[in-house]
């Protein structure tokens, strides 16, 4: 008999009960709503799908920080398709799990029917569903919301620590109310994180290793269930027929195929040669190359095969070259600013891309946190404590990256970086550029996975090679790539953050000089430095939209001006290829990918 989780006493009533929670603004649906503006809610139940996912998998635990899960797998993880193997949490909108589609930060429930919280927001209490039911028709209770918070901040990996952290107590009030009590008084950005909690089946992990990795998938709740595996190679979900939340207004109208499977490659180039011969029925293009030249096939020309250019307002994240800054020479500001010279986007762009992307100027694209021009007034409130360590160019310029002229010419480019570098100490002997104290050349590493990457790293390399810098790439398999990037072993590395259009906690991980030195981080870069780490502690707190545009805007500034990564390219569209048997709601969300509320056409829809 597993022990029972401590009954509460209930605190007295709030004045904030409400069926679902926003950070900031009014919620965009009712208590009585039906369905989100984007599904049709009559769309037919059957088919199946298969689906491209680039990487593999050797785990179906997704909450060990051992192991590479589906949910891990770069492409699945940006793109979203909408089906993973992660439980059901208490609230949908935020988070991995079910991204809100034209609402920023807001959370309706799931597992929680309601919600009521404090005016302080020192605490939540959630109501849950009496018909919540995991796989094996066991109800979900208190005792499992209880379990799944000390299972995963406990034994879990190390996201769920930092999600929860500022969590004081976790209470059962009865079998179906739970009450979170928080360290101290915040903004609703703590609720949602609590919000997000996946309710694990207490009585399923109780008799297993959370921390492990393992091929065996796990038991769940959702509106699918892992019915086959082919390790590393694919993964298949099956609808659940009497699925207990079927009918509710956040899945009406979505989950609408019988079978999902996750066809995993390795390389992009393989994959559409899959795709081509009939070997998966939706392809996110991500080769600019692929989609303008590669697209005269058979099944297109015959009409089979169908291409859509779907516009979004989605996150990109932040798009980077990393440098490893606790490695010489990357401690240096300069060099990196002189390496960050070095690559020639236009030139890429036109030859490589066909024009297909535009270039960052910023860890948030496409956002509106995006900072722009100068720092405005409510931005030099944050700034101005710091401005003795922050770069001087930081309060008088708009950052902007070096632009060429596309022709592969990079001459002003050269001199410039060759000018930082002599600041910095080096100078070029012999077309090679030597540390005038230790007569050691510059010679670095570049951490790569896959092929893909080098149609533009080969130019870059061949860039600094023209200064006298040799760089080499190194490419890993998945799991030396996973377990080099854990360690944060590695010279240089490409990496997508993921962002959201509000950002909060997440960016702790990625840029606060506590998490630089912690195994798993994604600290890539290993940044240190005081004014970042004051302005990731504001950022959860913002009261307001503006302050929280005005925080993460400043944020930006400092991470571009540091250098700490050469910026990428990001688009406002997706490119997808599918065979023509699917069909669509009329309006799509556009805050995520859409692909859970597609449907098979060759099915009749219900009026």
């Amino acid at each position: 008999m597993l022990p029972a989780a401590t009954v509460a006493k209930p605190l007295p009533p709030t004045s904030h009960p409400s069926h679902g929670l926003s950070r900031f603004d009014e919620l965009k649906y009712p208590s009585d709503f039906k369905h989100f503006d984007y599904v049709n809610p009559n769309a037919p139940k059957g088919g199946q799908i298969s689906l491209f996912v680039h990487g593999t998998f050797d785990s179906l635990n997704p909450y060990s920080a051992k192991g590479i899960t589906p949910a891990l797998a770069p492409s699945y993880n940006y793109m979203r398709y909408g089906f993973s193997e992660l439980n059901e949490p208490l609230m949908v909108g935020t988070g991995q799990y079910s991204p809100s589609g034209d609402e920023i930060q807001s959370a309706y429930g799931l597992i929680a029917r309601s919600v009521e919280y404090a005016d302080d927001n020192r605490w939540i209490i959630f109501h849950l569903r009496p018909e919540a039911r995991f796989h094996d028709g066991i109800p979900v209770t208190a005792d499992d919301v209880v379990f799944s918070y000390h299972e995963l901040k406990e034994k879990g990996h190390p996201r769920y620590r930092l999600q929860l952290e500022s969590v004081k107590t976790v209470e059962k009030l009865d079998d179906h109310k739970v009450r979170f009590t928080f360290k101290q008084a915040g903004t609703r950005s703590q609720l949602l994180r609590v919000a997000e909690l996946p309710v694990l089946p207490r009585h399923y992990w109780s008799k297993h290793d959370i921390s492990k990795s393992t091929p065996e998938p796990a038991l769940n709740s959702g509106p699918y269930k892992i019915t086959a595996v082919k390790p590393g190679v694919s993964v298949t979900f099956s609808r659940v027929k009497d699925y207990w939340g079927k009918d509710l207004p956040v899945n009406k109208g979505r989950y609408n195929f019988d079978k999902i499977t996750l066809w995993f490659h390795r390389d992009y180039h393989i994959a559409f040669e899959s795709f081509k011969a009939g070997g998966h029925d939706l392809h996110l293009e991500v080769i600019a190359k692929h989609w303008n030249t590669g697209y005269n096939f058979p099944a297109v020309r015959e009409g089979k095969v169908r291409k859509r250019v779907i516009p979004h307002q989605m996150a990109y994240g932040s798009s980077f070259m990393f440098f490893n800054t606790r490695r010489k020479p990357f401690n240096d500001r300069r060099v990196r600013q002189a390496i960050s010279l070095m690559f020639d986007f236009e030139w890429v762009n036109k030859s490589i891309f066909y024009n297909a992307y535009k270039r960052s100027h910023s860890y948030f694209p496409n956002s509106p946190m995006a900072a722009k021009g100068l720092p405005d007034k409510a931005e030099m409130q944050w700034l101005d404590p710091w401005k003795g360590k922050l770069p001087p160019d930081l309060l008088t310029q708009s950052f902007k990256p070096t632009q060429t002229v596309g022709n592969g010419s990079i001459r002003t480019q050269q001199k410039q970086a060759l000018a930082l570098l002599k600041e910095a100490g080096w100078e070029l002997r012999d077309n090679t550029l030597i540390h005038r104290e230790t007569g050691k050349p510059m010679r670095f590493s570049f951490l790569e996975q896959g092929a893909g990457s080098e149609t533009y790293l080969l130019p870059l390399k061949k860039n600094l090679g023209t200064i006298g810098i040799e760089m080499n790439l190194v490419r890993a398999d998945a799991a030396q790539y996973i377990r080099q990037v854990r360690e944060h072993d590695y010279d240089m590395l490409l990496r997508i953050l993921p962002q959201s259009l509000a950002p909060g906690a997440e960016l702790f991980d990625y840029f606060h000089s506590e998490r630089a030195d912690a195994e798993g981080s994604h600290n890539l870069a290993g940044i240190k430095h005081p004014a970042i780490d004051a302005l990731l502690e504001k950022i959860p707190e913002a009261r307001s939209s503006a302050e929280l545009k005005s925080l993460t805007r400043s944020l930006d500034r400092i991470l571009l001006w540091e250098h700490y990564g050469i910026p990428k390219w990001y688009s406002d569209s997706m490119r997808v290829a599918h065979r023509d048997v699917f069909a669509w709601p009329e309006k799509a969300p556009i805050y995520t990918t859409p692909f859970s509320t597609w449907w098979r056409k060759d099915l009749p829809v219900k009026n």
